[in-house]
């Protein structure tokens, strides 16, 4: 169908746009179209009939719907506490909002969507996080429907130190696209530092959903802090709470230090639940401040800024509070090397495996050593890095049983790397520099994929070795104050019986007064031949089996990509043996589990 000049208020130019674009166009682009001029008041006052047939009548042209389905996937509970902020953003400019887990999500309602928000983090090498699985899985399936009528919009948290930066909110994206879906605002993907882009995404998904149903709304968003709590400290606004006790737990001789930290919330009005953790703020250590300085030749007394707000420091205050100096990431490299012009540094970035293999173990200092001087101001300099970010760690402790108090256990890091010995950020800062009467800078991190089942009377399994221990003690200490009948098994794993059994004389004691039913314990150097957590969960596996099948639910805390994984396949092993089912069969048992929420993580 052609236009003709003569018939509509079109020149020439126009009518061949048009010609070109209308043919393409689907239902519900046309739709759309007519919503938009007829809501943004540019509809034209006289349309010759032959468009305003391709349009679809614009003057009667139907909203898109006002409800809008936001779905996260979280493992530390940021990007939950991210969709559950959103949601109340939108349902303040009235949207009807549902936000849910991507695991209690009925994938086969999915067609039914018109408005979709998806907040996701990624995980590990690049994996979705435990609660996005299921529905990563169904997405990425043979069974995903066709998505033509659906709008969608992606917010992606990562970290940009990892290879596979915010790859789960890259392969949500792609496939709502590639299944006919279209993007109501781009994706974004944040980095650890992710309030502000966080906050833009928001006010971009607000102008799409409010452009699509034809409503007038404001374009400003007020997004709160994403982590608000009824208290007025957040991760915004951190509490300075004061260190009661400062503690080594391991023994002497021990090859690990180990830290017990008591930290005061009096008069923060911060409360947490067991499986929570505590976000700290911690200060990069000043010797390897000034060894940056001195490498750069700039003045420590110089003055920077160390936010957009404008606030300033002095260079080393800023190195030592504000900014992060002890990771390299890939996007630091490109930014480094288009500042300098280092023709090595150029070649170094264009290869990922060998980008890869340099940042391990370096820090900036180990890059302006090896590709300096930057020939940069202190400005653009610090322009360069990223924000210190927080470290989370599982809560140690019940605030039942600790009124005003939260504990925690942090595992000391030292090691040697590239001719220079390492050290922890938070860890090392505790271990070597926190008195007590000193203060860290805090907040509650809730984590609802990490709790102890609402029934007290349901079994429950711990998997805990070395500081993933932490979650547990505060289960035991939570139980006790409550008299949670139900049984209790412990399986605690480290390196030597006599200086690492964490919180020893704690776990005795409960297993006689019968708060804890069983306890296994596994300690690696102590045999001839190394025993994990996983070996003793082996030797016990028709009991644990039989657990499994009166309803018990399975914690796991600590290392991810060696002790998770080990204690992973082993639950399979064990279902498959005693079940006496296929290997499919017990990883579908297991994958059942963790929709029932009868399998939790809280790995790292």
């Amino acid at each position: 169908m052609q236009l003709q000049v003569t018939n509509s208020p079109f020149n020439q130019e126009q009518v061949e746009l048009l010609n070109k674009l209308l043919p393409t166009l689907t239902e519900s682009q046309k739709i759309w179209l007519g919503g938009y001029l007829a809501a943004s008041g540019s509809a034209p006052a006289a349309v010759s009939a032959p468009v305003a047939e391709s349009v679809q009548s614009v003057s009667v042209a139907q909203p898109v719907s006002k409800d809008v389905t936001i779905l996260y996937g979280s493992q530390t509970g940021n990007a939950q506490n991210l969709a559950g902020q959103t949601g109340k953003t939108l349902e303040a400019k009235g949207f009807n909002v549902k936000v849910a887990s991507m695991s209690e999500f009925k994938p086969n309602t999915l067609k039914k969507l018109e408005n979709l928000l998806i907040v996701v983090s990624t995980h590990g090498e690049g994996e979705p996080p435990d609660n996005a699985l299921s529905f990563h899985e169904f997405l990425h399936g043979k069974r995903a429907p066709k998505l033509e009528n659906l709008r969608f919009s992606v917010l992606s948290l990562g970290d940009s130190s990892y290879e596979f930066f915010c790859q789960t909110g890259k392969e949500f994206d792609q496939r709502l696209e590639e299944l006919g879906g279209t993007r109501l605002y781009p994706r974004v993907d944040c980095d650890l530092d992710f309030e502000e882009l966080a906050a833009e995404w928001t006010e971009g998904v607000l102008n799409g959903l409010s452009e699509g149903s034809g409503a007038q709304m404001e374009a400003a968003v007020a997004v709160e802090d994403a982590s608000a709590q009824p208290s007025t400290y957040s991760r915004t606004n951190p509490f300075k709470a004061e260190v009661l006790e400062n503690l080594n737990l391991n023994g002497r001789g021990s090859n690990k230090e180990t830290r017990h930290l008591e930290l005061s919330l009096e008069g923060s009005g911060l409360t947490f639940e067991p499986g929570d953790s505590l976000g700290v703020y911690p200060e990069n250590d000043p010797e390897l401040v000034d060894s940056l300085i001195s490498e750069l030749g700039f003045n420590p007394d110089e003055v920077v800024k160390v936010n957009k707000q404008g606030d300033v420091r002095s260079l080393r205050e800023a190195l030592i509070s504000n900014f992060e100096i002890t990771t390299l990431t890939k996007p630091l490299l490109e930014q480094v090397a288009k500042l300098t012009g280092n023709e090595e540094l150029h070649a170094l970035i264009s290869d990922s495996a060998k980008v890869k293999e340099y940042v391990y173990g370096r820090d900036l200092l180990d890059l302006i050593k090896d590709f300096g001087p930057l020939g940069v101001s202190v400005g653009d300099f610090v322009a360069l890095l990223r924000k210190l970010p927080a470290r989370l760690y599982s809560i140690a402790s019940s605030l039942e049983a600790n009124p005003d108090e939260v504990h925690l256990t942090i595992g000391a890091v030292r090691y040697d790397s590239h001719g220079r010995e390492r050290k922890g950020v938070c860890s090392i800062l505790c271990a070597e520099r926190l008195q007590p009467g000193d203060t860290l800078p805090v907040y509650i991190q809730h984590n609802q994929n990490f709790k102890l089942p609402s029934n007290p009377e349901t079994p429950i399994i711990m998997v805990g070795p070395g500081t993933g221990v932490a979650p547990f003690r505060s289960f035991m200490q939570e139980r006790e104050e409550v008299g949670a009948e139900g049984k209790s098994w412990m399986f605690f794993g480290d390196q030597h019986f006599v200086t690492d059994f964490l919180y020893q004389t704690e776990w005795q004691q409960w297993l006689k007064d019968g708060v804890l039913t069983k306890m296994d314990v596994a300690f690696s150097r102590d045999t001839a031949e190394k025993v994990y957590v996983q070996h003793r969960m082996k030797e016990h596996s028709k009991d644990l089996f039989e657990w499994l099948e009166e309803g018990a639910v399975v914690y796991i805390c600590g290392d991810e990509k060696h002790m998770a994984h080990d204690v992973h396949n082993t639950l399979i092993d064990i279902i498959e043996q005693e079940g006496n089912v296929s290997r499919e069969q017990a990883e579908q048992y297991l994958a059942d589990m963790q929709q029932q929420k009868r399998y939790q993580r809280d790995v790292y």
